[in-house]
C-alpha cells in the first residue's frame, strides 16, 4: 500500500509535501466543535446501532486504550485533511455511524514524522470513543531512526503501531532486526505491533518475515489482502495469504480494500470470511477513497457463510524451495536441535534435518514439510538469531543461542516473483497527492 504512498511523496518534493501535511493537521485542528461523547460499536461482522452524533468531545488529556487493539472494525487513515475534509467532527461521525472502532492514522514515513499525527489528536479521538493506533512506511535506510519516528508516535499516546514493511525491505535481514531492536528498546517489549506486509508471501522469498514477525518482533499480522487489486476472488486471497500467514504464529487481522470500488458484495464476502477464520478484527484501507456503497457494505448486518470454496491449509515445501519460509523452518529445526546452516534454501542439509526430526517425532521420514511435520516443528521455539553481514563463524558449528550471529540467508537475494497489491492506492490514485 504504502509504497505507492511513498513514490506520491518523492513526486511532490519535500516542500510541498510538508504544506499538504500542515494542511491537513490545521484543517484537522480548526474543524473540532464541541459534542456528544461516543457510544460503542460493532465488531468484525456485526452492524451498529448507536446515539447519533454531530461533532467532537474535547478532552485534556487521552486515556490509551486497553484490550487488543485490532479486534472490531477498523479504517486507515493516508492524509487526513483528505479525509472527510480532515474534519474531526465528521470523522468521528462516520466512525460511529459505519461500526468503525479503530483508526490507523499516518504517522510517519521513512524518517520523517508527519504533523498530522499529535497528542492533540489521538485525545480528541480517545475521548470520542475511538481507538487510534499509528502507521509508519518504512525504507530500511536508517532503521534506527525510523525506530525513533515509530516510538515517538507511541509516546503521542497511539494505541498500537503498524509498520507498513513493503519492498523496500525485502533482502534487508540486518536492518529489519537493526529496527526491530532499536522499536522495542525505546517502546517495551509489550507494546502492541503489526506487521502491515504483502499478502502471499510466497512471492516475496527475501523479504524477512521471520525477522518482523519473529522474536521480540510484532505480537500481530496485518496482510494487506486485497483481493480486487490481486485479481484473485475473495476466497482464494484469504486462502492464499492464510496459509503461510499461520505459519509465523501471530494473530492475523487482515486489510482489505475499499479503494478502486470492488463489489459491495465482495466486501461484504471478505467480512463472512474474516469471521470463518478466527479473525479478531478487520480494517480497511483507506478512508480518502471509500465510497458510500463501500461504507454501506462494510458495516451492513452479515449472515453466515453458506460456502468456502478454498479451503486453507499450510503449504508443503520440500527440496527444491527457497525463501523466507524455508529460513523460518530451518530456524526452528536448530531450535529442535539440528545444527544445520540456516540458508534459505531447502537442500540436502535441511532434507536430511527434516528427515531425522520427523522419524524422532514418529512422523512419516519423507523429508517433506508438510502440514502434519509443520505443526509438531512449530511447537518448539523460534531461535533468537543475530544476522550480520560480516562473515561470522560456520553456521553448522555454532549453536543457537541468543548471542550467535549468522550470515544473512542466501535467500535474502531473491528477487519478489510479482509484487500483487501494485496498484493499491498511492501514486496511481485520483487526489492521492
Amino acid at each position: 500500500m504504502e509504497a505507492r504512498v511513498a513514490r506520491c511523496g518523492r513526486r511532490l518534493g519535500d516542500r510541498r509535501l510538508r504544506k499538504v501535511l500542515l494542511i491537513a493537521t490545521a484543517s484537522a485542528a480548526l474543524a473540532v466543535t464541541p459534542a456528544l461523547g461516543a457510544s460503542g460499536g460493532a465488531g468484525v461482522g456485526g452492524s451498529h446501532r448507536g446515539a447519533r452524533h454531530t461533532g467532537v468531545v474535547h478532552t485534556r488529556k487521552g486515556t490509551r486504550a486497553a484490550g487488543n487493539p485490532f479486534s472490531g472494525r477498523g479504517m486507515w487513515i493516508w492524509v487526513l485533511g483528505k479525509s472527510s475534509g480532515g474534519n474531526l467532527g465528521s470523522i468521528v461521525s462516520i466512525a460511529h455511524r459505519y461500526g468503525i472502532k479503530t483508526l490507523m492514522v499516518k504517522s510517519g514515513d521513512g524518517t520523517g514524522m508527519w504533523a498530522q499525527f499529535n497528542h492533540q489528536l489521538v485525545s480528541i479521538l480517545h475521548g470520542n470513543g475511538l481507538r487510534v493506533c499509528a502507521w509508519q512506511y518504512v525504507y530500511g535506510n536508517n532503521p534506527g531512526l525510523e525506530a525513533q519516528v515509530g516510538a515517538t508516535a507511541v509516546r503521542d499516546g497511539a494505541d498500537c503501531l503498524l509498520i507498513d514493511a513493503e519492498s523496500e525491505y525485502e533482502g534487508r535481514y540486518v536492518q529489519a532486526q537493526t529496527y526491530v531492536g532499536t522499536l522495542r528498546r525505546l517502546i517495551g517489549a509489550s507494546f502492541p505491533v503489526a506487521l502491515a506486509g504483502f499478502p502471499y508471501m510466497d512471492y516475496h522469498p527475501g523479504f524477512p518475515y521471520s525477522v518482523f514477525l519473529g522474536p521480540g518482533g510484532a505480537q500481530y499480522d496485518v496482510p494487506q489482502l486485497y483481493w480486487w487489486d490481486i485479481g484473485d476472488p475473495v476466497d482464494t486471497a484469504y486462502a492464499h495469504t492464510y496459509s503461510f500467514n499461520r505459519l509465523y504464529g501471530r494473530p492475523i487481522a487482515p486489510l482489505g480494500q475499499v479503494y478502486d470500488s470492488p463489489p459491495a458484495g465482495q466486501i461484504v464476502r471478505f467480512r463472512q470470511l474474516a469471521i470463518a477464520y478466527g479473525a479478531p478484527g478487520l480494517s480497511w484501507w483507506d478512508w480518502q477513497e471509500a465510497k458510500g456503497g463501500a461504507w454501506r457494505a462494510l458495516s451492513q448486518p452479515v449472515g453466515p457463510l453458506a460456502t468456502l470454496s478454498a479451503r486453507p491449509t499450510v503449504p508443503t515445501i520440500k527440496k527444491g524451495w527457497r525463501g523466507d519460509v524455508v529460513v523460518w523452518a530451518q530456524e526452528h529445526l536448530v531450535s529442535a536441535g539440528y545444527q544445520i546452516t540456516i540458508d534459505g534454501g531447502f537442500g540436502p542439509q535441511t532434507q536430511s534435518a527434516v528427515q531425522l526430526f520427523q522419524a524422532a517425532h514418529g512422523l512419516n521420514p519423507d523429508g517433506v514439510l508438510g502440514p502434519a511435520t509443520w505443526q509438531v516443528l512449530l511447537r518448539y521455539a523460534a531461535p533468537n538469531i543475530r544476522w550480520s553481514t560480516r562473515r561470522v563463524a560456520s553456521a553448522a558449528s555454532v549453536s543457537a543461542g541468543a548471542a550467535t550471529a549468522r550470515p544473512v540467508p542466501k535467500s535474502a537475494s531473491l528477487p519478489a516473483t510479482r509484487d500483487e497489491i501494485a496498484g493499491a492506492g498511492g501514486a496511481g490514485s485520483p487526489g492521492a497527492g
